[in-house]
């Protein structure tokens, strides 16, 4: 099929290289012609397991065009993507002004002899997008045209896997469609070649689909803020969050995924989903009492370490210098938005410590993010071990695998003190022990050299 996709962010790209890989014909369309020049250089913006050697492969067999034409990208595909920026207005809902205005634009060449499009909301939009992105091209287009509903679900990290082995695709059709047979048969033929395991093509109504996408995030969100809040009792009380989950997600009602206690939940997916919805409540009248309380938590969580940091320390943390390992908001991805690891930082320097972070991704991210905001409070390092050589302690805010088998006795001898400050209960505590190091977790007891 011939498709065109507007917007190159993280998921126009990904869904892009991937349909390409399918075999579709792909034009990815963007205003920002600077990153157009990176794209067709080779050059990929976002960092994602796998995703690097697809993109390659079809650019060079040119399945795969990246252009700033609208016009040429409309004139030449059947179905056309928006998967546009969607960031949180004042209120904490979705700012459409994006995908509106291509809408809009996408109305304009739609001209009398146009042949018949669909237009896909890929981007994450609140309930009624679909009717709003209907009406936006219907000021203008002289053609026939379908709007259809079709959320992603992608996990960073593992975006590559996700999309062409889906749990499972939602089309939402709305209610006015001209043919709404039509546009599901179209596709269904385009994800078929996904769907070859049996997971399900689930078609519904437009506004259905929308909740789903929120809702989905938004459970996820809760999950693990439930798990946080466990964990701070387990903390007051003397048991162990790790015995817990593992009691609790053995049960086939609730599972395994997602019971991790930590430093909270970042990224652009859960905080601003959590937040639409919310805001998608209270436009409605139906408050969403529990993901308010799940936004709370996740606030709290983030700055969890610092009181245990200011326990052993001090509240003055002047010539203290830490170790940070991690920064984007979970391993496999360079994203920072919203990384918890951002806001211990914050807080270290905001008490005069000196930090020394790594990350083997993020650190170019932090770096252009904070510019010259901390000054010489801030260093990058290019090994993990030397962010501790001489450190006074380690903090670890992303589990990246590198993390899990250190050489424990050489982080001993770096470290000027053998303290580590575990946001993300990497390690055993009974290894902690064993290896000497005073140990602080989430929800588990605190090991004591």
């Amino acid at each position: 099929m011939k498709l065109a996709i507007i917007g190159t962010g993280y998921v126009g790209l990904v869904a892009g290289v991937c349909f390409a890989e399918a075999g579709n014909d792909v034009i990815a369309v963007d205003v920002n012609l600077e990153k157009l020049a990176r794209l067709r250089n080779g050059q990929l913006p976002i960092y994602e397991p796998g995703l690097e050697h697809l993109f390659a492969r079809n650019a060079r067999e040119e399945r795969l065009i990246f252009t700033d034409d609208l016009a040429h990208a409309v004139a030449h595909s059947e179905i056309i993507f928006l998967a546009l920026p969607t960031p949180p207005g004042e209120n904490g809902g979705a700012d459409l002004k994006y995908v509106l205005g291509a809408a809009r634009d996408i109305g304009k060449l739609l001209t009398a002899d146009s042949t018949y499009k669909i237009i896909v909301t890929k981007s994450t939009v609140p309930v009624g997008t679909v009717d709003k992105v209907r009406d936006a091209i219907a000021e203008n287009a002289q053609s026939e045209f379908d709007v259809i509903s079709n959320p992603e679900f992608l996990r960073e990290g593992v975006a590559v896997d996700d999309f062409m082995k889906p749990e499972r695709v939602v089309i939402g059709i709305g209610d006015g469609s001209p043919d709404p047979h039509r546009a599901e048969n179209t596709m269904r033929e385009l994800y078929r070649p996904f769907l070859l395991s049996g997971n399900p093509l689930l078609v519904m109504d437009a506004r259905s689909a929308e909740i789903t996408k929120y809702a989905a995030n938004s459970m996820l969100a809760l999950r693990i803020s439930f798990m946080n809040d466990i964990a701070t009792l387990c903390e007051k009380c003397g048991a162990d969050v790790d015995k817990v989950r593992l009691g609790i997600g053995v049960d086939s009602r609730i599972g395994r995924r997602f019971l991790f206690a930590g430093t909270g939940y970042g990224g652009s997916c859960f905080p601003k989903d959590v937040q639409a919805l919310i805001a998608t409540g209270e436009e409605y009248g139906a408050p969403q009492s529990i993901l308010e309380a799940t936004e709370s938590i996740n606030a709290r969580q983030k700055t969890t370490l610092i009181p245990r940091i200011e326990a052993h320390f001090g509240s003055d943390l002047s010539g203290r210098v830490f170790a940070l390992w991690g920064l984007a908001f979970k391993p496999n991805t360079d994203d920072i938005r919203e990384a918890p690891a951002l806001v211990i930082l914050d807080e270290l320097i905001s008490r005069g410590a000196l930090v020394r972070a790594y990350d083997p991704e993020a650190a170019e991210a932090v770096q252009k993010q904070v510019g010259e905001k901390y000054g010489d409070k801030l260093c990058f390092v290019k090994r993990h071990y030397d962010a501790c050589d001489g450190a006074d302690a380690l903090v670890i805010a992303t589990e990246w695998p590198k993390f899990r088998e250190p050489d424990f006795h050489y982080l001993h001898e770096l470290l000027q003190t053998p303290v580590i400050f575990d946001g993300r209960n990497v390690y055993e505590l009974e290894t902690m022990k064993r290896e000497g190091f005073i140990y602080h977790s989430i929800g588990r007891p605190v090991v004591n050299a």
